[in-house]
């Protein structure tokens, strides 16, 4: 649906300017300087899926082999633990990103995730080790909305759903990764190896950070990089939590949170033990890492149809028959099909759950000012790591219990159809208003 917003006064660029964005709106083109920061952000955003993955596909051999004494439900709070870092840090870093430059958000929370992801390789025990997962959520969570809210400043704004839906099949790839990976090395160097991986970050993604990342927001109080001028007040409106749950952005703000939570229940949820409840199936390990290929490969495939879909229907239409399709293929899943239907269906659900978050995001990045960007993606993204905190939980009790396999699949099938109508709701609204009062440039779907 078309969201009408008014365009705002065009702006010169100083002379040798190397920052193609503005804090007031994105850019008019999409410039080769533009597209090599665009690329560093999404190979830090690999870094997110692959870590969406990595616990899964090591939870069995922490189980079995380190001797810590984990149970399944043991086993689901430790994989808890990242998430609820995520959660203060996309809480958090999307509110710093506003008030200190995304550039400097960005590479601190990436060097935080990388030293803190290698640093479990040697946990001595299980304490230490998810108080370490806990530690790197913070940088991987704080890292997401930073990053799209440098890009929406680097893209023209007819673009800026494309590239946002596009940068977060970084997430699924990163996951592919993690499978691929862990078929090979846990075998041959044990489930330590996994966690060494993301040495590669702070060795390359985060020096090739330093070198292309522009900062597109002037810190509070400071100057544009690309103005050379400080934002006045007025120019910008209030920033800030307070701003994001009043009118007239309040209502608008609660569903996408909480249409965020249901999302990432079902896709952290599936990501977290999809491999260990195939295994429970009777599959081997080296047969569930792949249906967990399967569902990243799915998700892959999903961001670029989304991006499509998005483009052509808008980010909120598309992001309901996403959820719907994933509510679907999970229900699929639980009448016992037989194992061609059953990669089918993951690579549904991986196209489902992870296109409709990429949809949520374009949709925030696209609804809200660019002073309040950072600080809405951090809040969608953040109140939404509250599923990410309970799916782990959730499916070890649930398996603890004894309701056996399908009742995780029926949980996060539920929260998929949830998610379904809470976003059906979102678009209701937007309909309801003809245009909001933003500073962003130009007509953009929502």
């Amino acid at each position: 649906m078309n969201h009408i917003l008014p365009a705002a006064m065009p702006q010169r660029s100083s002379p040798g300017a190397s920052v193609p964005g503005s804090p007031e709106g994105p850019a008019p083109r999409f410039s080769k300087a533009s597209a090599a920061a665009v690329l560093v952000c999404w190979l830090l955003v690999v870094f997110d899926g692959y870590d969406l993955i990595v616990y899964g596909t090591v939870q069995s051999s922490l189980i079995s082999e380190t001797g810590w004494g984990l149970s399944k439900a043991t086993a689901g709070t430790i994989g808890s633990m990242a998430f609820l870092g995520m959660m203060i840090g996309a809480i958090f870093a999307g509110r710093m990103a506003d008030s200190w430059g995304r550039r400097r958000t960005i590479l601190g929370c990436a060097i935080v995730f990388s030293v803190f992801t290698v640093l479990c390789a040697f946990a001595p025990n299980a304490a230490v080790f998810g108080v370490l997962r806990l530690l790197a959520g913070i940088g991987l969570g704080g890292l997401v909305p930073s990053a799209n809210a440098l890009v929406a400043e680097l893209v023209p704004a007819k673009w800026r759903s494309l590239i946002a839906t596009l940068m977060m099949s970084g997430v699924p790839i990163g996951g592919s990764i993690a499978a691929l990976a862990g078929i090979q090395l846990i075998p041959a160097f044990g489930w330590e190896s996994m966690f060494l991986v993301a040495v590669l970050a702070l060795v390359i993604v985060v020096p090739l950070g330093l070198k292309f990342l522009p900062e597109t927001l002037a810190p509070a109080g400071g100057t544009s990089a690309r103005t050379g001028k400080t934002p006045s007040a007025a120019a910008k409106g209030p920033a800030g939590f307070a701003s994001l749950l009043r009118a007239p952005y309040l209502g608008v703000s609660v569903l996408f949170a909480v249409a965020t939570i249901a999302t990432l229940f079902a896709w952290y949820g599936l990501g977290t033990w999809l491999p260990n409840l195939m295994q429970l199936a009777g599959y081997n390990l080296g047969s569930a890492l792949t249906f967990a290929l399967a569902l990243n490969l799915g998700a892959v495939a999903g961001s670029v149809i989304t991006a499509w879909a998005g483009t052509r229907f808008g980010p909120v239409p598309t992001a309901i028959a996403a959820a719907a399709v994933a509510a679907a293929a999970l229900v699929v899943l639980v009448t016992g099909p037989p194992v061609a239907v059953v990669y089918f269906m993951l690579v549904l659900a991986g196209v489902g759950t992870h296109g409709t978050q990429c949809l949520i995001i374009a949709a925030v990045a696209s609804h809200y000012p660019g002073h309040l960007r950072g600080t809405a993606l951090g809040w969608a993204l953040g109140t939404g790591r509250i599923g990410a905190v309970a799916a782990p939980q959730a499916g070890g009790l649930l398996l603890a219990a004894g309701l056996g396999v399908n009742s995780n699949f029926l949980a996060f099938a539920g929260a998929a159809a949830i998610a379904a109508v809470l976003l059906a709701a979102v678009g209701l609204k937007l309909t309801s208003k003809l245009s909001i009062p933003t500073s962003s440039t130009g007509a953009n779907n929502v």
